[in-house]
């Protein structure tokens, strides 16, 4: 039996997903806690123990022949990146999204010429990579050599993806080769204005995540069983997206759709859609989206982020989504618990409840953020409207995804609080969409299937995402 193992060590569970390549089925799923202060190998082997036991149940494990072993990751703390670009609102902002559609967690945006005290809080952040960008090809280059002169002074022992105007490219390179800085050159993110070129960047970060921050993470002991770690996890979660909504040249796609990933440190919004108006009288404001676009709220969790979800919630909000029986608990205590205790699991009602009532709170906001926005303008010819960001009144699927959806009894509302609110209308949130869940918890898994099988990784979502 061929069966491909794809491996997903996550910042608490090491998930690993066996896959029957010939049927076309999940043969078996298993994960236990990510041991990444260790040895990440401890927890892989009790995970993939549990496994073979799995599998015995169905199958001989001995009749079992791994195709491919591949992984991707978010272990200690994930692909943490500072972007540094021109103008807050076009290159910086051009850099921001390509790292995010690369996976990482953007710690902070920088715009303009760095001064000291920037690069010294840049030295004292623990980072992965920095992505340089600035001034579009032919443009402004004095910014971004500033900059790389600036990176090359402090001595910053971080990688540094270079993805700006072309035309200062080969003074940068001279500015890092005698600094000795580990870099490395893509296209520019924004070649002309307002003209989004992320693909570059996403993969030159990809690979360098792959070839050396895996390493200082100590996780090439896990090397020696798989085929390597192909990309972070978000970065598979998206690549899972874009498959199944546009599909494959022998598998249609199931078209535009959103997937909403609540974890305990972050909730991630992905969008898969052009996101163009849907009325007249609008017009487009600001810079161009990704198609695939990708947002990160390191302020929404289950439980790393806790506290911080009831500052951006507030009470009131976490309140509303409890039930009537239970609204006599104590939001902040409630809170500051499970972010005390991030290991915990719901064991009674009134705790699933409460985190049901969190995750309604997160999605509210996470897509509140993600979604384009109306600003009403007035001119000669009437009102109309500037649309900043995407549209995606029309999205036809949300997908659910992460321990708070997959386990509860009541995913529909925690998506549905993601909603189009008519009291807010000016946030282009969707407005009817059907709600699909992934239940066997196989986003990341298939995003490292479609790597090498993207016809299969799509029948599989459309058989295992489930409507409710």
């Amino acid at each position: 039996m061929k069966v491909y193992l794809a491996i997903d060590f996550g910042s608490t569970y090491t998930k690993l997903t066996a896959i029957d390549m010939d049927n076309e089925v999940i043969l078996a799923t298993a994960k236990d806690i990510t041991t990444v202060e260790e040895d990440i190998m401890i927890g892989f082997n009790k995970a993939y123990d549990k496994l073979k036991a799995a599998i015995n149940e169905k199958v001989d494990f001995d009749s079992v022949e791994f195709v491919s072993k591949t992984a991707c990751s978010s272990a200690a703390g994930g692909l943490k990146m500072v972007a540094i670009g021109l103008v807050p609102e076009l290159t910086a902002e051009a850099a921001k999204k390509a790292a995010l559609g690369a996976g990482a967690r953007v710690i902070k945006t920088y715009a303009y010429e760095l001064n000291h005290r920037e690069l010294e809080e840049i030295k004292a952040t623990p980072l992965d990579i920095i992505l340089l960008a600035g001034g579009t090809d032919g443009g402004n280059k004095d910014c971004i050599i500033h900059n790389a002169k600036m990176i090359a002074e402090y001595k910053l022992d971080v990688p540094v993806v270079v993805a700006g105007n072309k035309a200062a490219i080969d003074q940068v390179e001279a500015i890092f080769k005698e600094a000795e800085i580990d870099y490395f050159v893509t296209e520019n993110v924004m070649p002309v204005i307002n003209k989004l070129n992320v693909e570059p960047s996403r993969e030159e970060i990809r690979k360098v995540f792959m070839n050396r921050i895996v390493e200082a993470k100590g996780m090439k002991n896990a090397e020696e069983f798989i085929r390597g770690i192909l990309m972070p996890t978000p970065a598979a979660v998206l690549k899972a997206a874009e498959v199944l909504a546009e599909g494959t040249d022998d598998e249609d796609g199931i078209g535009d759709l959103i997937v909403v990933d609540i974890g305990g440190a972050t909730t991630d919004v992905h969008s898969i859609a052009k996101g163009d108006p849907t009325k007249p009288s609008i017009m487009i404001k600001g810079l161009e989206e990704p198609f695939a676009k990708r947002t990160v709220e390191g302020d929404l969790g289950m439980r790393y982020s806790s506290v911080a979800l009831l500052e951006a919630a507030g009470t009131r909000k976490i309140r509303n989504y409890l039930h009537d029986s239970l609204k006599q608990i104590d939001v902040k205590a409630a809170c500051q618990y499970r972010h005390d205790h991030i290991k915990m699991v719901p064991q009674n009602e009134e705790e699933i409840r409460f985190d049901e009532a969190m995750a309604m709170a997160a999605t509210e906001i996470a897509m509140t953020r993600h979604c384009g926005v109306l600003e009403c303008v007035y001119t000669p010819m009437g009102t109309m409207f500037n649309q900043s960001g995407k549209d995606l009144t029309d999205a036809p699927y949300v997908i659910g995804t992460g321990g708070v959806i997959i386990h509860s009894l009541n995913p529909q509302g925690i998506l549905k609080a993601g909603n189009f609110n008519e009291q807010d209308p000016v946030h282009l949130k969707p407005m009817s969409p059907k709600f699909l869940v992934d239940k066997t918890y196989i986003l990341s898994s298939m995003g490292l299937l479609a790597q090498d099988y993207p016809n299969l990784a799509v029948r599989i979502m459309k058989k295992y995402l489930v409507e409710v």
